[in-house]
């Protein structure tokens, strides 16, 4: 989650149709999975560890980000966070990558770093941006590296060392939209892409449009392997 979109959304980001949206995703996906501590890689706010926090039986998060000015703890309905702008060896069940991998260089090597760095049996959920040809000035705002297909992230998931156990697309919904204002832009500004994010707080009606739309989709997203605007994976440490 990139700290960046926290600004601009603020204390409204729960509110916000596509991180809503997104966290229910996540609620789907680890639907029948129990975790105790969870380790969120490129936390930002601590957003989605915070929602399983208040939401399931987690006891605690450590929240991993280097752009914390310092180290510091809070509490999220009575339970430990801990931020951190790095860590070591962590006995996390559950570890999150949500929008991570997309902004490094070596992303299996990043990866394969957080496998060390937790126990066997640890469950990965990761989140990445679908589709190259998506790329716009949001990207770039956002200092993203690439895009991904499904099968290009499950690939990186085992060349980290993981075993792939679930992966989908998700805002299947809303990717026929999307992919058109998208190439449409793309095509007047002729690749010359402006650094310009496109998250924004949008009217009620809209926000709450766009929400509906990504529930509805969701009886029908763990088995999307076509399209979407975003790629998810859930893989385990064996």
């Amino acid at each position: 989650m990139d700290l960046k979109e926290t600004d601009i959304l603020g204390a409204n980001i729960g509110q916000h149709w596509y991180y809503r949206s997104k966290a229910n995703a996540m609620t789907r996906l680890l639907s029948g999975v129990s975790p105790l501590a969870i380790l969120d890689i490129g936390a930002g706010s601590g957003f989605f560890s915070k929602k399983l926090l208040s939401d399931t039986m987690a006891k605690e998060a450590w929240c991993v980000d280097i752009s914390y000015e310092c180290d510091s703890d809070a509490l999220e309905a009575g339970k430990p966070v801990h931020f951190r702008k790095s860590v070591d060896k962590v006995n996390a069940d559950l570890v999150l990558l949500m929008d991570v991998l997309e902004h490094v260089d070596d992303d299996v090597g990043l990866l394969k770093d957080y496998v060390t760095k937790v126990p066997s049996g640890a469950r990965f959920l990761i989140s990445v941006p679908a589709f190259q040809f998506l790329w716009s000035g949001h990207d770039v705002f956002l200092e993203h590296k690439r895009r991904y297909r499904l099968k290009q992230m499950e690939d990186v998931v085992r060349q980290a060392g993981l075993t792939v156990k679930h992966g989908a697309y998700y805002f299947g919904a809303v990717f026929p939209i999307a992919a058109a204002i998208r190439l449409v832009s793309n095509f007047v500004q002729r690749g010359r892409y402006k650094a310009q994010s496109q998250l924004s707080q949008h009217h009620p009606f809209i926000n709450e449009t766009l929400a509906a739309m990504s529930f509805a989709e969701l009886p029908l997203f763990v088995p999307n392997r076509l399209a979407g605007l975003t790629v998810f994976d859930v893989a385990e440490k064996s």
